[in-house]
């Protein structure tokens, strides 16, 4: 069975850098739980500026694979081997979460977009975008939308 969508990169990451990414995770949140919130502002911007896992991997088989096209083109045909086995490498990552690079990358403590949420919700809910939110609110859905968005 393939692994969810959420889990597929940590299913296939070391549990050691899963954990450090984690308590990392967790070492940022408290960072910035006695913040003033110019600080807890300027982090949320961070986070949305950050590049996760997918974005990394989204970028990375393009560009080894045009440079292989580019290669078989002008140099010899022998490279066209390197889009073709980066496309292959690339169908795994979709279905199974796995791709060479990943390994790396999350050594490097690059996160999931789910990882980053993770933060990103941890500071909101500090920063108490959510006090107003429950089901018995007018417009509930509209504010709940709004506090996750913002």
């Amino acid at each position: 069975m393939l692994p969810s969508t959420a889990q597929r990169v940590p299913a296939n990451t070391c549990e050691e850098v899963n954990e450090r990414i984690r308590r990392q995770t967790e070492a940022n949140v408290a960072r910035y739980a006695h913040a003033d919130p110019v600080a807890v502002e300027r982090r949320l911007r961070e986070l949305d500026q950050e590049w996760d896992v997918e974005r990394c991997v989204e970028t990375m088989a393009p560009t080894i694979s045009l440079i292989g096209i580019g290669l078989g083109l002008t140099v010899s045909k022998k490279w066209f081997v390197l889009p073709i086995a980066v496309q292959s490498f690339f169908l795994q990552h979709a279905l199974q979460g796995w791709w060479p690079p990943i390994p790396v990358l999350r050594r490097l403590g690059v996160r999931t977009a789910q990882e980053i949420d993770a933060e990103r919700n941890a500071l909101k809910a500090l920063r108490g975008d959510y006090r107003e939110v429950t089901r018995e609110s007018p417009r509930a859905a509209e504010r709940a939308l709004h506090a996750a968005a913002v």
